[in-house]
């Protein structure tokens, strides 16, 4: 493909390892993903994903309060169509996929620069944002102390980009200098995965129980000796019946009596949806009402202040430190990740608080249209409006007093000609 040689600078000469404060070697292996195996794990996942999803990324110009869209940059134009494989929701699930599952995605974006003739300053023109998936990293500098990302790929194939160039999101940020996850710099799956092992182990026992619920339909009770022989025969012949799946009806004389057995089989009891609620899906911050969708308004808010919201953040954070410059951070150029189908209130709540703070000019306009999760226009910039039915409660009083109020009063007596009318 051409756009990796756009994408991918030189190697650094006289590289050395990036130091780390703790002395490990900053290379991390990508990354172990078993936990994916596990459809309750998916269904969690997919919940957060399926949300984060409906984000709008838009690119704002933020003057005091009020952020103003940018709708002609080549930042936006990326934002609304990131690469000729993706939309802007398959990107984002893209995305998102590989930070929740390896706690680290990386995102690179293609451009081209050039110098401004009337500032002297490099000029950058974004053309694509890539979210790849490395199977090695290995973070190093050169001698000016710059630093590098040496990304290494499952087919062979490795190359070094200046980390300044790479949107770098990291889940689970702590112990590690420069990656998400463990020390090591990976998702430390080790507890989820013996919960997930217990589960499996609950599951199999249903699934053995409610088979052999249905391979054992009644107990025949001979009502004479039986001999070893006798009994040595029966037993393998249950055995082989069992074995096979059968009725589980065995043959009898008039000397058995047959009993069938009553079955009863929960195939998922209520401690057992406990259990997956308590141990796998709040690993996740996804309570069981949001896998289910039977959720209200204060659960779903709950999730998305638990869940989503520091995701948002992150995202909104990390596309600002790398896709501006100094300079256009300086003058208040964002991304900002809108949430506009995840606002948890209610149209007609939204609608109320509108109404109750934009008479008193406490909102500009776009404010009042980002509330609702549309996105701001251009020609509102900097608009902000006010009733002039307010006045200053000190001065109430003095609106009510009787020689601010002129009356005007017509004597009767005069006669109103038509042409003074």
């Amino acid at each position: 493909m051409k756009w990796w040689d756009n994408l991918f600078r030189k190697a650094p000469k006289n590289n050395k390892q990036a130091l780390t404060l703790d002395g490990f070697t900053p290379w991390y292996t990508q990354f172990g993903t078993d936990i994916y195996a596990s459809d309750v794990v998916q269904q969690a996942l997919k919940c957060i994903v399926d949300e984060i999803k409906k984000l709008n990324p838009t690119h704002v110009r933020v003057s005091g309060a009020d952020p103003s869209p940018v709708p002609k940059s080549s930042i936006q134009k990326i934002l609304d169509e990131p690469n000729p494989l993706m939309t802007t929701s398959e990107f984002i699930e893209k995305m998102t996929w590989l930070l929740l599952l390896n706690y680290n995605a990386f995102v690179v974006p293609t451009y081209y620069t050039w110098i401004d003739d009337k500032t002297g300053a490099e000029r950058r023109y974004y053309t694509a944002l890539y979210p790849i998936k490395p199977s090695q990293v290995d973070f190093i500098e050169d001698e000016s102390g710059a630093l590098f990302v040496h990304f290494y790929f499952l087919n062979g194939y490795d190359t070094t980009i200046r980390y300044s160039d790479v949107i770098h999101l990291r889940f689970n940020y702590s112990v590690n200098e420069y990656m998400g996850g463990d020390m090591l710099g990976q998702p430390n799956h080790k507890a989820i995965l013996e919960t997930l092992s217990l589960n499996h182990d609950l599951l199999q026992g249903v699934a053995k129980a409610m088979k052999a619920s249905y391979a054992v339909n009644g107990v025949v009770k001979y009502n004479t000796l039986i001999d070893d022989g006798s009994m040595d025969k029966n037993l393998k012949e249950l055995e082989k019946k069992l074995m096979n799946n059968e009725s589980g009806f065995l043959p009898m004389d008039l000397k058995a009596d047959f009993t069938p057995l009553e079955r009863k089989t929960n195939l998922v009891d209520k401690p057992t949806l406990e259990f997956v609620d308590s141990k796998i899906l709040r690993n996740w911050g996804v309570p069981l009402c949001i896998l289910t969708g039977d959720y209200n308004k204060e659960q779903f808010e709950a999730f998305y202040q638990k869940t989503l919201e520091p995701l948002i953040i992150g995202f909104s954070q990390a596309f600002t430190k790398k896709l501006f410059s100094d300079r256009e951070k300086s003058l208040g150029n964002e991304i900002r990740f809108l949430p506009k189908e995840l606002i948890f209130m209610t149209v007609s709540q939204t609608l109320e608080m509108i109404n109750i703070l934009s008479p008193t000019g406490a909102l500009y306009e776009n404010e009042k249209r980002i509330a609702l999760g549309l996105r701001p226009l251009p020609e509102l910039e900097g608009k902000r409006y006010m009733s002039l039915n307010w006045i200053d409660a000190e001065n109430a009083a003095q609106y009510q007093t009787p020689q601010n109020v002129k009356v005007d009063v017509v004597d009767e007596s005069k006669t109103v000609t038509d042409e003074e009318v």
